[in-house]
């Protein structure tokens, strides 16, 4: 933890700056319960030659709010860094969850490992957002580096397996 914290620090000593204190509590808000992914997932829904794709992410999506938000924040229950450093001013409301894993990130990539799992060249873009939203979290105090780390990987897991699940709905469609 003591490592994790001077990471955390190192980052407010050294990144912190007027634009990034704008931006990264803009682009964590674009993820704040999912939303830019939900709705990324629903306009390929709604587009006949992405509808693969959509069903990936959604599927994915739907494993990651069981797995992350249901299951292990609750389980695990680990403190978030802010409380250890109650001087620092927060650039957004204090989360009310647990920390681990990272709820933005795990969602993030397990849009991103859909698409790539997938075959969608969307997955490229897709990381981008993942990669900027994780340091966002980190960036604001309200995650440790293993939170993203777990994020990432449960992200990776979830998102192999909402692919897998597309892949399988649309072949047993193809098969009737």
């Amino acid at each position: 933890m003591i490592l994790e914290l001077a990471v955390l620090d190192w980052i407010q000593l050294h990144l912190r700056c007027g634009p990034l204190d704008w931006l990264m509590p803009f682009v964590s808000g674009l993820s704040s319960h999912g939303e830019i992914w939900i709705l990324f997932a629903a306009v390929l829904l709604l587009l006949r030659r992405q509808r693969k794709y959509g069903v990936s992410a959604a599927c994915a999506l739907t494993l990651d709010l069981l797995a992350c938000n249901m299951v292990l924040k609750p389980l695990i229950g680990r403190i978030r860094p802010f409380a250890f450093r109650p001087d620092l001013a927060l650039l957004v409301p204090p989360p009310g969850d647990a920390s681990f894993p990272s709820g933005h990130t795990a969602a993030a990539f397990a849009v991103v490992f859909a698409l790539k799992v997938a075959g969608s060249p969307l997955w490229r873009p897709a990381l981008a957002l993942a990669v900027v939203t994780a340091f966002s979290r980190l960036y604001l105090y309200v995650h440790w580096p293993t939170d993203i780390l777990g994020g990432v990987l449960l992200g990776a897991a979830v998102g192999w397996t909402g692919a897998k699940i597309a892949e399988a709905l649309f072949r047993k469609r193809e098969q009737t």
